[in-house]
């Protein structure tokens, strides 16, 4: 072979293999499966929930009003009492001595006065005829407005005899429930031990809760600038929560809310007052209270695992027109269930990616499934 052959078959042997040293074009990345929902602003109800407790609207501390030996509890112990129930006797002995005393006392004076009521009825004519000097008819007239006088107070130290009497026998005067029995039968009660028992009413129940300063002044903030709306006269309406998750069947309505700042726990104290004719809650229970009827007008609402966060604050991804992943900035409001309230930087008709954010990047090409369409999560094994 002549060497311009050989020189020519070298450069066509590199040529072929430079040719085959190339990586063929990738191919375009798969677009990226989400789904989405569009942003549709509403007129959306809110609640809120707080800790509360209970307390008896009336609290009566049944104590007893006069001094003696108390003979017998009659009611039993953490029963539900009626108005005027006995609970507790005393021993009437003494007070029913100071009863007859008073009324044989009373019947005295009533002689006396029957005496000079005639006496001052026989002065009185010889009087005018001249028969009788005027000391006479004074000296009549003053016996008998004494008498009188005598049968008054003996009337009032009866009545007030028969008012002890009546202590003796002590009664509940509201409908509750009773506590335990301060003082065991047969010790004396006097002014310094005189507190026997207390009765708290159970219907309608009082449920205190404590609204904070700082989220007092957020709702103040938001209603101000139209992103709430309270109910007309504040008229929530409170839901109860029991213990157990249950929810209880009597609402309320809050009934008062203290004008003055606990320096000491930062908060508001709010009353609300529910029924309870079945005496289901019991004083000093902790509950749950939930308001109702504040409105969040053209409130857009999205589902919390579509918001993410950043260094620089709060995001979002959308899809845009051209099908491609855009992250937007957003201010958040309060997070209510298991959403965001997004106050700035979305608007109506947007496209949200709920699933799939966390594989995007910006301007990556997306594919918007339904959500039934993504492939269910891998079961773990068993062992």
């Amino acid at each position: 072979m002549r060497p311009s052959s050989r020189f020519t078959a070298a450069i066509v042997g590199i040529a072929v293999l430079a040719g085959c040293g190339k990586e063929p074009p990738k191919p375009p990345p798969e677009p990226l499966e989400v789904t989405t929902i569009t942003i549709a602003p509403g007129e959306i109800p809110v609640s809120s929930a707080y800790v509360a407790q209970t307390q008896s609207s009336q609290s009566v501390n049944i104590q007893a009003r006069v001094s003696g030996f108390l003979d017998k509890r009659v009611y039993t112990e953490g029963a539900v009492v009626k108005a005027g129930q006995v609970l507790f006797r005393m021993d009437p002995k003494p007070f029913q001595v100071q009863v007859d005393g008073a009324a044989a006392a009373l019947q005295r004076n009533q002689a006396a006065l029957q005496v000079a009521t005639a006496n001052l009825n026989r002065t009185k004519p010889l009087a005018q005829k001249n028969a009788l000097s005027q000391k006479d008819l004074d000296d009549a007239q003053g016996q008998y407005e004494q008498a009188a006088a005598a049968v008054a107070q003996s009337k009032a130290q009866l009545d007030s005899a028969r008012l002890d009497l009546s202590y003796t026998t002590i009664t509940s005067p509201v409908a509750g429930v009773t506590s335990y029995a301060a003082v065991a039968d047969g010790t004396y009660v006097s002014p310094s031990n005189s507190q026997l028992t207390t009765v708290s009413v159970l219907s309608p129940m009082w449920v205190n809760f404590s609204l904070s300063e700082n989220e007092y002044q957020r709702i103040q903030n938001d209603v101000k600038a139209g992103r709430l709306r309270l109910p007309r006269d504040r008229s929530f309406l409170v839901e109860v929560e029991q213990v157990d998750g249950s929810l209880f069947p009597f609402t309320g309505r809050i009934t008062f809310a203290d004008p003055s700042y606990n320096s000491q726990t930062g908060t508001f104290l709010i009353r609300a007052s529910v029924d309870n004719p079945a005496g289901v809650l019991r004083p000093n229970q902790y509950v749950r209270v939930r308001l109702k009827g504040a409105v969040r007008p053209d409130a857009i609402l999205v589902p919390q695992r579509a918001v993410q966060q950043s260094g620089q604050g709060h995001f979002v991804w959308l899809v845009g027109k051209d099908g491609k992943a855009e992250q937007r900035p957003i201010a958040v409001g309060d997070w209510y269930q298991d959403g965001w309230f997004v106050n700035e930087g979305l608007h109506a008709g947007d496209q949200l990616v709920v699933d799939g954010a966390l594989r995007l990047t910006q301007g990556a090409v997306v594919r918007v499934i339904p959500p039934a369409a993504r492939p269910a999560a891998p079961t773990p094994a068993r062992s």
